[in-house]
């Protein structure tokens, strides 16, 4: 993987925070900030792929049988809760 080198602007109070963990953690802070980054960017995605798949199950049943429609409800409250199970 390529890096590349980039400045950036933030709060004082922030970087206070960043430096501490990066310290505690025994990484440099330009690795806390790209896995934070990284984090970030994967709850984006996952929160899009959440509200694709809550749009699928948010459509109305039409006569399906209990079993389905019990195991529908079911399915998205995982996908909300982000179980794993």
């Amino acid at each position: 993987m390529t890096n590349i080198k980039t400045a950036i602007s933030i709060d004082e109070s922030i970087f206070k925070k960043a430096e501490e963990i990066a310290r505690k953690m025994k990484i440099s802070r330009s690795q806390l900030f790209s896995m934070a980054l990284e984090k970030y960017l994967r709850d984006i995605e996952n929160k899009s792929m959440l509200e694709r798949l809550n749009a699928v199950y948010e459509v109305p049943d039409s006569g399906d049988d209990e079993y389905f429609t019990r195991m529908k409800e079911y399915r998205k409250r995982r996908v909300n809760y982000g179980d794993n199970d």
